[in-house]
């Protein structure tokens, strides 16, 4: 069989969301360039409107979403192979999670691990649940977890049926609703559901690359003692990051693959020797079991807890904000993953999602956010004060490292894998943005390099604008709050067709044997 990627015929291009989104986000970096004081203002008075009032809109959809992966992964509908009935996967099991690992997660997974329980240290509703130690722990686990990979997996195995089983030529959000939308997925329903989609792909990339690559400056200043302005750092790493996520993606999935198994092997040589080397080994281990088991044990409570008397607004500030974090990187990772998981079947790529995507989010959290809280607890260090002082989280990141063995040696690692965490997800992202260029693209055909080179330029933009307004952590999160409220009602559309299309695939195959008898 002859495996050989075709590139997308230039001339079936479309335009319309090709550029419209473009010309979008080119008035959206002029209005932060030109306003950022005001572009923030606006930023915070949406967030407000859309996370305060309809905040349990997105709790709802959030546990929602979580309980249909495990009925859809136990049901009928786990037994479909993504592709043919007796189809083969298409890459091995390291290479599959390896690739799904890394396009679901970029490098904020080690800005968060790092620094989330000293965020939640000082907030006021982890006094009331109880101690630092039990719930600053637990929240981080929580928010990463089970729910977030919910939202990947649902709509992973839906992309992955219309791509590989259904063999639909339209690799866009809108195609995936075709069982319930029927014509109207041609008209401008499905335009604007695209339309819809790009955006909040273009609000995950901004608010994953301005949150972190900041970390990744702070850290150079520390190894070269150099006195740069930091935003110019940041932008220089942006741009050098875009370049090595470019070579990759022109190289297609052999060059996605490679990358993503060389990020696993630095991402878990980095925690081996937090967990071996650091003096926090015991702790880590124990602090880590217990708060997989308390958050396993409230995760309900967790998941729908809306402080309706708002005496702290925790929901609001943190529960509220991932959900729609995950939401707008459903318009991505979810495609890639479908697509990586062809021979595979639904319950194998749930299930085994879950295994790999979750299991090692949740290593990462203990092994790195337990070693300064174990530090913290015992009174070595106290980066709740130095945080609470100087409110710079990256200095104080910086100062986490610092304080492991071979500390310079550690912050190298640190730095070449969060560049390879954002490689190798955003060749991902501007993958699947590419495709939406197309008002077809048959399985086995590329987006044409120039097309994918365009995305991959224009995919930098916003998180640099975004760097120049100089937004606060607060206004990021509220980029992808804002893309996430339509999102969510797309996300549900797309959840329900797959299950009346799966549905209607298990009949066409029981009706042979129906027939015999």
């Amino acid at each position: 069989m002859n495996n050989k990627k075709q590139s997308a015929n230039p001339h079936n291009i479309d335009w319309m969301i090709t550029l419209l989104p473009l010309i979008m986000i080119i008035g959206l970096c002029v209005l932060f360039f030109c306003f950022p004081t005001q572009s923030n203002t606006v930023l915070s008075n949406i967030r407000f409107l859309l996370g305060d009032t309809f905040g349990v809109y997105y709790l709802i959809i959030g546990l929602g979403i979580f309980l249909l992966s495990i009925y859809v992964a136990c049901s009928k509908y786990g037994n479909i192979v993504l592709g043919a009935p007796n189809e083969k996967p298409k890459f091995s099991f390291f290479a599959w999670g390896s690739m799904m690992f890394t396009a679901g997660l970029a490098a904020d997974i080690l800005f968060y691990s790092f620094s989330e329980w000293i965020l939640y240290a000082s907030d006021p509703h982890i006094a009331e649940l109880g101690s630092i130690q039990d719930w600053a722990s637990t929240y981080p686990i929580f928010h990463w977890s089970l729910i977030p990979w919910g939202f990947y997996l649902v709509l992973a195995v839906a992309f992955g049926f219309m791509l590989h089983v259904r063999k639909r030529d339209r690799q866009k959000y809108s195609e995936a609703c075709r069982p319930i939308l029927g014509k109207y997925t041609d008209g401008i329903l499905g335009r604007l559901i695209d339309l819809l989609a790009v955006f909040a792909l273009l609000a995950g990339t901004a608010t994953t690359f301005s949150l972190a690559t900041p970390l990744m400056a702070s850290v150079i200043g520390e190894l070269f003692h150099v006195s740069i302005n930091r935003t110019v750092v940041t932008i220089i790493i942006l741009v050098l990051t875009c370049i090595v996520y470019t070579y990759s993606l022109l190289h297609g999935f052999k060059g996605i693959s490679f990358l993503a198994k060389s990020c696993i092997y630095l991402f878990f040589g980095l925690l081996a020797y937090v967990l071996l080397f650091s003096g926090e080994t015991k702790y880590i281990i124990e602090t880590g079991v217990s708060s997989v088991g308390r958050m396993l044990q409230n995760f309900f409570e967790l998941a729908t807890f809306t402080d309706p008397q708002r005496t702290t607004s925790f929901p609001q500030n943190w529960t509220i904000f991932y959900w729609a974090y995950w939401m707008v990187w459903c318009v991505a990772t979810p495609f890639f993953i479908g697509n990586i998981s062809r021979g595979r079947t639904v319950r194998q790529t749930i299930l085994g999602g879950y295994v790999f995507g979750c299991g090692s989010t949740i290593i990462s959290f203990i092994i790195l956010g337990n070693y300064s809280m174990g530090m913290q607890v015992t009174g070595r260090a106290d980066f709740i004060r130095q945080y609470a002082e100087t409110g710079n989280l990256y200095g104080m990141i910086v100062g986490i490292i610092k304080t492991l063995p071979g500390a310079p040696v550690i912050m190298v690692a640190v730095l070449v894998t969060m560049i390879a965490f954002y490689a190798t997800s955003f060749d991902s992202i501007a993958l699947t943005a590419s495709c939406y260029s197309y008002h077809t693209l048959k399985d086995g055909e590329l987006p044409h390099k120039a097309i994918q080179l365009m995305w991959c330029i224009l995919l930098i933009l916003l998180p640099i604008a975004l760097l120049f307004a100089e937004s606060s952590m607060s206004n990021l999160q509220s980029v992808s709050i804002v893309a996430a409220g339509p999102i969510a009602i797309v996300i549900l559309l797309i959840a329900a067709s797959f299950l009346k299309d799966g549905k209607s695939y298990l009949r066409e195959l029981a009706s042979p044997a129906e027939s015999e008898k």
